[in-house]
């Protein structure tokens, strides 16, 4: 398969599991009106679908590292569309709370293995390149979600936000049932064998620097993940703005998002991973200290209140392809239960940020803003931790090949 057909492909299988996060927020207070229950209850649906992706991603990459990629991915696309038709159906808040948790354990299933088969397909900076090229294709989703989901729910009720998942996935599902190759030959398959398989568990899981730079990497979506939970109130009670408007929010951020993604596949032939991580991690930070200082000193205003969150999220996914390939590098044997790990390591965190943290800071513009400062930090503080070191910045190094541990510490 050709590169571009495949970057398309494995951008919008990444695609269905943000679907059922952006599109579906500006459904939050209608089904938390028609089920009579508490806000805080509605934000519930979306924290749990996160914790049920995060759990299912630790096997994902497990899975496909014994049966092959194509089978795993086309199994979850069959049960989560059969998810989203229930969510759409749904009849009483613990109803749409089951089929919610059943959508969250099938939607990483693209993402989680699209990572595994880009690995299995390329390496070093023509592997960076294809990250970012599915990472800009990726960020086309979020931005137009909401917006989608928004005028949905105005014109139709929360429900069609649903009817529209269903028709996005039967779509792909089709797609991938012509077109989705099957990346790993069978001879590189590992059988499915409890010890083997806890034992792979253990070595990954208890090894520091994968767990730090994971964590790292994680902790950089900081600013994605707080304006993400806290999406309703900040659109509707700190700017003032109507369902319709969610695009005010969402267009910066993704936008920065694609922008970064540019930036990083342009430099990833002329520059060192880490040059590029170090970069991109300076942006991050001045924009952080800015959005600090704006809040603290006036009140939330459109544009100026997302110029800092856009600049941060340009850093964020410039920096992104390089952490995410460097991790996957420690364990070339076994890239996809090393995917499985590093995604259920960031999705927990993006959990835990968006259904936990963000309620306690959604209600003050300038708690976000420190919120995402002390990501930021924090995120470069594990990063500097747990990754190595280069003597040079000069012109780019590669990534490891398959069957090296590239760095010492």
């Amino acid at each position: 398969m050709k590169r571009l057909p495949l970057i398309l492909l494995l951008g919008s299988l990444a695609m269905i599991g943000a679907l059922s996060i952006d599109c579906y927020l500006p459904a939050l207070p209608p089904i938390s009106r028609e089920f009579m229950v508490s806000a805080a209850a509605a934000q519930q649906t979306l924290t749990i679908y996160l914790f049920a992706y995060a759990f299912m991603t630790l096997f994902y990459g497990t899975l496909s590292d014994s049966f092959g990629r194509r089978p795993v991915i086309l199994v979850a696309l069959v049960v989560y569309l059969l998810a989203s038709v229930g969510c759409a159906l749904a009849t009483s808040f613990a109803c749409l709370m089951v089929f919610r948790l059943i959508q969250g354990l099938c939607a990483g299933a693209g993402n989680v293995v699209g990572r595994a088969v880009v690995s299995d397909l390329y390496q070093g900076a023509e592997a960076h390149q294809v990250m970012s090229f599915i990472q800009l294709f990726f960020g086309i989703a979020p931005a137009l979600a909401p917006i989608i989901g928004g005028w949905l729910q105005t014109a139709f009720g929360w429900r069609f936000i649903f009817y529209f998942i269903v028709a996005a996935t039967f779509i792909m599902l089709v797609v991938c049932l012509r077109l989705l190759p099957e990346s790993l030959d069978a001879s590189q398959r590992h059988p499915f064998r409890f010890k083997p398989v806890i034992a792979n568990y253990w070595k990954v899981g208890s090894d520091k620097r994968f767990i730090l730079m994971s964590l790292g990497n994680a902790l950089t979506f900081t600013g994605m993940s707080i304006y993400l939970g806290a999406a309703p109130a900040f659109i509707y009670s700190i700017l003032h703005l109507t369902a319709r408007d969610f695009g005010w929010l969402f267009i910066p951020l993704i936008t920065g998002m694609m922008l970064g993604s540019t930036i990083s596949a342009r430099m990833s032939h002329r520059f060192s991973p880490q040059a590029i991580i170090r970069f991109s991690f300076a942006l991050m930070s001045l924009s952080s200290v800015i959005n600090v200082l704006y809040n603290a000193l006036f009140p939330a205003k459109l544009p100026w209140a997302m110029i800092p969150p856009f600049v941060f999220n340009i850093g964020m996914a410039a920096a992104g392809p390089a952490m995410i390939l460097l991790t996957l590098n420690l364990y070339p044997k076994t890239r996809g239960l090393a995917s499985s790990f590093m995604s259920f390591i960031f999705l927990t965190f993006f959990a835990i940020c968006s259904g936990v943290i963000s309620p306690f800071v959604f209600d003050s513009a300038l708690h976000l803003a420190i919120t995402v400062l002390v990501g930021c930090a924090l995120s470069w503080i594990c990063w500097r931790l747990g990754a190595p070191h280069y003597e040079s910045d000069g012109a780019a190094l590669p990534l490891a090949a398959p069957g090296e541990i590239p760095f010492e510490l």
